[in-house]
């Protein structure tokens, strides 16, 4: 998504259209351990965002994973389960002098989106990929917003898309 947010689309006149509805169920959410302080804010977020959308903490499971490469197993598993309507990822990988951080950004990336292809269940992409620190902070929580709660809203509002359409479930 670029800087500029997610903005609004009008449907041509004579198309038909989806009608999503706000999805009530379970949510989990998998969490880095790793630079946990923009981590804890993401998830602060997150939660808030959700319980701003009527979703109460009690429905709300936390799964937390060492690191950013995790976030894909533990995704899977989640999915698996199917127990949740929709699932968040939140990390936050910081590039450093070596190619570590493009490997465990484009993996983690890769990882999570072919878990939410591959069990149908929608993930919320919440991890920041980031050059500074500082960067990190105005992302989660700062000037640019809290991308933890972005993702929520991306993962709930794909649960009630895909939840219109005809024959799923």
């Amino acid at each position: 998504m670029s800087e500029a947010g997610t903005g609004e689309l009008r449907i041509p006149a004579g198309c038909a259209t989806l009608a999503s509805q706000p999805p009530r169920g379970a949510v989990a959410i998998a969490a880095s351990r790793f630079n946990a302080d923009v981590v804890q804010r993401l998830l602060d977020g997150a939660v808030a965002r959700l319980e701003e959308l009527g979703t109460g903490r009690d429905q709300v499971t936390v799964a937390l994973v060492p690191g950013a490469w995790e976030l894909p197993l533990a995704c899977s598993r989640l999915a698996a389960s199917g127990r949740y309507q929709a699932l968040v990822g939140l990390g936050c990988v910081v590039r450093g002098g070596t190619p570590h951080f493009q490997y465990v950004c484009s993996e983690t990336a890769r990882g999570i989106a072919r878990v939410s292809l591959d069990s149908g269940v929608p993930i919320g992409f919440g991890v920041l990929t980031c050059d500074t620190h500082e960067q990190a902070l105005e992302r989660s929580g700062g000037r640019h917003g809290n991308k933890g709660a972005e993702a929520v809203d991306a993962a709930l509002e794909m649960a009630g898309l895909l939840a219109a359409v005809p024959g799923a479930g």
